[in-house]
């Protein structure tokens, strides 16, 4: 499980997150949503320590993320930032590989190696494997990118926004595929998604953001009602229900 408590990051006296308080269950798949602005990035990149909070703290299983040996954490969680800069002109399977990296420190065994077969399988590139990063469309970069972070084989997989450069069926895909790491795989993921009926449709719980705060935090059909979107969002939203599944749609 990963909690959180009275979490504050400010830069200067501009607050942008906090405080805030909760926790995310461990096993299924919890969506971040919410309007831009509203936090969900500095939300998940404090929990996966990758900046250091202004106040508060993050556990993760109980143990401190801020304060844990960084070896240690890695072993058991990994992040996906939205901004993926490699300057190296590498592989799919080698950029894969550097997943690896928390357990063999560079030195690749049979094991490792049987885990970066996996990852590729796993989002479909193990055809594209041997092909350079600069020689593939934006949807194809996304997916390796998301291949290494499972390639870690960490408890918790946190993403932020991997459904960027995404078509809705590569997206509706790629839900798929994180759906499958958390049911199959035994994955807590943890991932930021703008769209909230994608987050409702794959999603076993759901954390809405506002200004920094968290505004809602439940089920998908708790979250899906009228009132609650449109005041997430600031916008008149109505609930359909399609085939079983609540439908926002946004309204003017």
């Amino acid at each position: 499980m990963i909690e959180f408590h009275d979490l504050v990051k400010s830069y200067g006296d501009h607050t942008v997150l906090g405080p805030v308080s909760g926790r995310i269950e461990r096993g299924g798949v919890t969506s971040l949503i919410g309007p831009n602005g509203a936090g969900k990035s500095t939300l998940l990149t404090l929990l996966g320590r990758l900046t250091d909070p202004t106040s508060g703290t993050v556990t993760l299983d109980g143990v401190d993320v801020h304060k844990a040996p960084s070896a240690e954490v890695a072993r058991k969680l990994a992040i996906l930032r939205q901004e993926n800069h490699f300057t190296a002109r590498v592989t799919v399977r080698e950029l894969v590989a550097f997943g690896r990296f928390p357990h063999s420190r560079g030195r690749l065994t049979s094991e490792d190696l049987g885990h970066v077969d996996r990852a590729l399988d796993f989002l479909d590139l193990t055809a594209l494997s041997g092909r350079y990063l600069d020689q593939l469309s934006g949807g194809q970069r996304q997916r390796a990118y998301v291949a290494m972070v499972l390639a870690q084989d960490t408890d918790y997989v946190l993403l932020d926004e991997p459904l960027n450069n995404l078509d809705i069926k590569h997206g509706v895909r790629m839900m798929e595929r994180l759906r499958a790491a958390a049911d199959d795989l035994g994955k807590t993921v943890v991932l930021i998604v703008h769209d909230i009926n994608i987050a409702a449709g794959y999603s076993d719980r759901v954390m809405a953001l506002r200004d920094g705060k968290v505004e809602a935090h439940g089920t998908p059909e708790e979250l899906m009602e009228p009132e609650t979107l449109s005041g997430i969002f600031d916008t008149p939203v109505r609930v359909h229900v399609v085939d079983g599944r609540p439908l926002a749609v946004h309204h003017r």
